[in-house]
């Protein structure tokens, strides 16, 4: 059995004074007894003062054998150098002529119960254990074998707030290029060194003499299956009950379960492994399913040859995984199987095989040569056929621009779309695929025009069909939810956008990954949700989280990167950190302006917050010039009754409120508002917003009774979420406060929050 603390550790009562004295070494601690030595925790005070671990061979113990294990693990140590594997100080013999060595003090926990007790998700427990891959890998270079790898082996301490495992105890480690002491440990035959639960099969058989650096990657292997699972592939009391025979034939021959199959077996304590994995039993299950578990059992496969051939290799495997790229590992093949299968019956799998081989391999070659010619021609004819139906519908398109269906009068943009809306159910219903695409294209044209009934009609078929042909988890089939979503909260439907936004976002992030383009779009769109429902906090956090993603994933000039620097800097003005507000627009315009030129209405949304900024700055000239110049662009490219155009109107307009021209406020604020009940509806909370704004315009024009009325006007129509704290914090209705009406008004806007947070 091992000679390391963990196999006979002692109790926390263990003896905390002072025992002895090594050289400049104070003993202080007893940390652990093995096979062979003591580990203590002591203090070094020369030639400078550190904690380190001091290991010693035990009294009685420093027989030949004894002593050249004991030297070997030294010098094994003493050989490496790497971040992950505790270094060796010193060494030296006591007073009574027993060999000790000092190495590096790690107080840190075995990385299961580290993992385990700071509930590190499965991607963080996948970063750290890459880490012991890189130090194991190193010890294979310096051509040292480990050879009893598990979790109490490999300690995780936190230096600067970051978590650093540190591999330990290399007291069954063994030479593969060099000799380690005059007697070179090699496990005798029909002896066996290793721990039982993460033991390789080729170290439970007693005969065999070639153990390798394969050996190692079977032991992490095991403690990947424990970070993953939260259970052994076999457990130990099964194990230890069996008997020694039993359980070395059991490490050698029995298959373990899958990760995945086994939290399902775990039953109510799955529950316990999925909590400290911030994880549901079953979302845990799924997260397992699949490439953790190819990888993972690639590296406990019996036959060495099949193995990952070095920690390396295995590390990367898994930052493939992280980074959603194709692993190499997979599940056994048939042909593997079927290779077990002839090598269990050679005799008559022989004599069948020469018979059958050449007409198989024939048969097999004209089927498949027979099957491709099918498939190419049966994709020929379909993509014919669509390419023709898309041809026609588009012809028909443009049909309304002909004389006879023009009737003289010029054909708008417009009209071919609103035509093609409407031909679009039966045109291409032969081709449920190409109708889903052009109806979720042509509901996106609507939405950028601020046509939101249209758009959502078009969006909302396009999911219906894309969930029948092409599955609930396709990323078409999501890119359209997320569509309908942008419109529910564009529309100011908050309760319902975020309530879809959340599942999208969950449902790609597993489909697609944590770092998906589509993935960080959900997550933008939902921040921007929350921050539409007053909920700054939230969409600060998860905003910024996104920003921090994009510029590292999409890079600084993408445009969702642009985007969410926007929100990120409406929120800061709305939580009235102008400062931070203004150099988020600036740099963002500046961008916007050189990458996709200045009237696009991505730079006039830009324009317009950076504009209303300045204006809370009280930098009101600079503020107007930006102001006009945006809505002068947008009305000539975006129309008169575009939402945009709408929302530079009511910037414009209160900014001539800030300024005190109260006139001049009204009307412009009067002519926006009657824009958005006709084109927005009276319940839009752009609409509501003006509502509330020209209450406060009555209000400094010496009207209170309609100032009042229009105040609660704006309350009922769509503003309850947190008007009621804005307004109590409005210094342009200071002298409301006192007031009995307002008071009941702010009560009411109270109470229709309440209820509306309840429905949520």
């Amino acid at each position: 059995m091992p000679d390391t603390p963990g196999d006979n550790t002692v109790s926390k009562s263990a003896v905390q004074v002072s025992f002895a004295s090594m050289g400049p070494y104070r003993l202080i601690q007893l940390l652990g007894v093995g096979g062979m030595g003591e580990v203590w925790r002591a203090e070094q005070t020369e030639p400078f003062h550190r904690t380190v671990a001091l290991k010693l061979i035990k009294s009685g113990m420093d027989t030949r054998a004894v002593v050249a294990r004991f030297d070997s693990e030294r010098q094994a140590l003493a050989l490496m150098d790497h971040p992950n594997i505790a270094k060796v100080f010193d060494a030296g013999t006591s007073p009574a002529g027993r060999s000790y060595f000092v190495m590096e003090y790690v107080p840190g926990l075995p990385i299961t119960d580290y993992c385990d007790k700071h509930r590190l998700t499965i991607k963080e427990r996948l970063g750290l254990f890459i880490q012991v891959c890189e130090g194991v890998q190193h010890a294979h270079q310096k051509a040292i074998i480990h050879r009893d790898l598990k979790p109490s082996n490999v300690l995780v301490e936190e230096v600067d707030h970051k978590a650093v495992p540190k591999i330990i105890d290399f007291g069954l480690a063994k030479a593969t290029g060099q000799r380690l002491t005059a007697i070179t440990m090699f496990t005798e035959a029909g002896g066996v060194l290793g721990t039982p639960d993460y033991m390789s099969p080729e170290q439970a058989d007693r005969n065999e003499r070639n153990i390798d650096t394969r050996t190692d990657v079977y032991s992490l292997g095991v403690i990947l299956y424990e970070l993953l699972v939260g259970a052994l592939p076999f457990g130990s009391q099964e194990l230890r009950e069996a008997g020694m025979e039993a359980m070395l034939r059991k490490i050698s021959q029995q298959e373990p379960p899958r990760p995945s199959t086994k939290i399902r077996s775990l039953g109510e304590s799955s529950k316990d492994s999925a909590a400290k994995r911030q994880e549901e039993p079953q979302s845990l299950e799924r997260h397992l399913r699949g490439e953790l578990d190819w990888i993972t059992m690639k590296a406990l496969e019996k036959d060495r040859t099949r193995r990952y051939g070095s920690p390396s290799d295995l590390a990367a495997d898994l930052q493939r995984h992280l980074q959603d790229q194709p692993v190499l590992a997979g599940p056994p093949s048939a042909m593997y199987r079927a290779g077990k299968f002839m090598r269990r019956h050679r005799f008559g799998v022989g004599v069948a095989g020469a018979t059958l081989v050449l007409l198989i391999g024939f048969a097999t070659m004209m089927a498949l040569q027979a099957h491709r010619i099918a498939k190419e021609r049966d994709r020929a004819n379909r993509e014919a056929e669509t390419s023709k139906r898309v041809s026609e519908f588009m012809t028909n398109m443009f049909k309304v621009s002909e004389p006879s269906q023009a009737r003289g009068n010029s054909i708008t943009a417009r009209e071919i779309l609103d035509k093609a809306s409407k031909d679009i159910h039966t045109g291409l219903s032969k081709d449920p695929e190409v109708q889903a695409q052009m109806m979720h294209v042509m509901g996106g044209v609507y939405d950028s025009l601020g046509l939101y009934p249209q758009a959502q009609s078009l969006l909302t078929d396009a999911v219906n069909i894309r969930r029948r042909v092409l599955g609930p988890q396709n990323p078409d089939t999501l890119s359209s939810i997320n569509g309908v979503c942008r419109l529910l909260w564009e529309q100011g439907h908050y309760a319902e956008a975020e309530k879809l936004g959340r599942e999208t976002l969950d449902m790609r992030r597993r489909v697609l990954g944590p770092e998906h383009i589509d993935t960080l779009s959900s997550m933008s769109q939902l921040a921007t949700i929350l921050y539409n429902e007053g909920r700054y906090d939230e969409a600060e956090k998860l905003e910024h989280e996104t920003l921090d993603l994009q510029r590292r994933v999409l890079g600084p000039e993408h445009p969702n990167t642009l985007w969410s620097m926007v929100i990120l800097a409406s929120i800061f003005f709305d939580e009235g950190h102008y400062g931070e507000a203004e150099k988020l627009y600036h740099d963002a315009l500046d961008i916007r302006r050189r990458v996709v030129g200045p009237d696009h209405p991505d730079t006039l949304a830009l324009m317009d917050g950076y504009a209303t900024t300045l204006a809370e700055e009280h930098r009101h000239t600079e503020a107007e010039e930006l102001l006009r110049e945006t809505l002068s662009i947008r009305h000539r490219v975006l129309g008169p009754d575009h939402r945009d155009t709408l929302m530079s109107m009511n910037n414009l307009a209160n900014l001539l409120f800030l300024e005190g021209r109260y006139d001049e406020a009204e009307k412009l604020e009067h002519e926006t508002q009657d824009i958005q009940r006709r084109v927005l509806g009276p319940d839009n909370p752009d609409t509501a917003m003006s509502t509330y704004n020209l209450g406060g315009i009555a209000l400094h024009k010496g009207k209170r009774a309609e100032a009042l009325s229009l105040l609660r006007e704006a309350v009922d129509h769509g503003l309850a979420p947190n008007i009621a704290l804005h307004m109590e914090k409005d210094p342009d209705l200071q002298t409301l406060h006192s007031d009995p009406g307002f008071a009941a008004l702010v009560t009411h806007a109270k109470e229709r929050a309440a209820a509306a947070q309840k429905t949520n």
